[in-house]
């Protein structure tokens, strides 16, 4: 009874360890893609302090304007 108590424990210590790791790497994948969404605001607010003044009216959205065939 005694080995098979020491290979649950040991089971599950393993499976700790892979959980873990696997914590770690979703880490890694949140951190760097919070990077790439700050780097990307960045982008966006720059890419409005380009757009000359007046102009957003004129880049309505596609649903309030008429097909080409009317």
């Amino acid at each position: 009874m005694d080995s098979t108590q020491d290979q649950r424990l040991t089971d599950l210590e393993i499976k700790a360890s892979f959980a873990e790791d696997l914590l770690d790497q979703l880490n890694q994948v949140i951190v760097r893609q919070q990077q790439e969404i700050d780097l990307l605001m960045r982008e966006v607010r720059q890419l409005r302090l380009q757009m000359p003044e007046g102009s957003s009216p004129a880049l309505g959205r596609a649903s309030e304007e008429l097909p080409p065939h009317y």
